[in-house]
């Protein structure tokens, strides 16, 4: 039996509707699944993450060929599924909830597809564990914005954000007929690896997102424009002040789309304290 024939009958027999605001697409091509767990290069003494583990098709791959699999699924009734699928693995552990609030044990890789809503979420999440790789399937332009070159379409604190904590690699696209119900778009295979040194320093981990974010609402705009709502709204200043410490921060009389991530560091250690 397929694993779309099994998906479909697993469907029926649970009475489970595929629910599009949790992202239920579920890979039904084995090749998929297969080149995953392939490019995580899993030894015996990995602890893999799998998050939106659905039916257990790539845990069961994925279990085959590691230590443990931390197989975590948000829906309640697909969890249930789940565990009457991998009952006879003893070294898979189900975790049923959202993966960015139920506690999650520790782990040295990920090999995932989750669902596409919580992407950029994952992704920031991820950046705050400690592991040796990810291999994940994102959708094809989300992975568009994470590898972007500067000045393009898709650049923006998604990229800079992701190039300061990792090393990434496209590695294979994925056509949404590999999946059910069939997303709209197609997908992307990427590998990422925490980076052991970052690229520039950044004074402020915290207020760096927030930053990045603020700079980028209005990336066509003159940085000495486009930071003042952070510097108003987040730090707190006064409007005169603000305008003072914009027009002499470096880059000033550039926009956001035009700085490289090395740039937005040292603007960022110059405007917050």
């Amino acid at each position: 039996m397929s694993l779309l024939e099994q998906t479909k009958q697993l469907l029926r027999t649970h009475r489970i509707s595929p629910n599009k605001l949790l992202g239920q697409n579920f890979t039904v091509e084995p090749s998929v699944l297969e080149r995953v767990v392939g490019c995580a290069s899993l030894t015996n003494h990995d602890i893999v993450l799998d998050v939106g583990a659905g039916f257990g098709f790539l845990t069961r791959l994925l279990a085959s060929k590691c230590k443990r699999v931390i197989a975590v699924e948000a829906d309640d009734t697909v969890a249930h599924v789940l565990r009457g699928q991998l009952g006879n693995f003893d070294n898979v552990e189900i975790v049923a909830g959202n993966v960015l609030k139920v506690d999650i044990p520790s782990f040295s890789k990920v090999a995932s597809i989750p669902p596409y809503q919580i992407s950029s979420k994952l992704l920031l999440w991820l950046f705050n564990r400690s592991f040796d790789k990810g291999v994940l399937v994102f959708q094809k332009e989300f992975v568009k914005h994470l590898v972007a070159s500067v000045g393009s379409d898709e650049y923006g604190w998604l990229t800079v954000l992701t190039y300061y904590h990792a090393e990434t690699e496209v590695l294979d696209e994925v056509s949404k007929e590999a999946f059910y119900p069939e997303p709209k778009v197609d997908s992307s295979i990427m590998r990422l690896a925490p980076r052991k040194r970052k690229p520039f320093t950044v004074n402020n981990e915290g207020q760096f997102l927030k930053f990045a974010q603020a700079l980028f609402t209005n990336r066509n705009r003159k940085v000495r424009n486009s930071v003042l709502p952070f510097l108003k709204g987040v730090l707190g200043m006064d409007a005169e002040e603000a305008r003072r410490l914009a027009g002499a921060a470096p880059h000033h009389d550039k926009r956001a789309r035009e700085l490289a991530p090395e740039d937005i560091g040292e603007l960022a250690n110059a405007i917050i304290n």
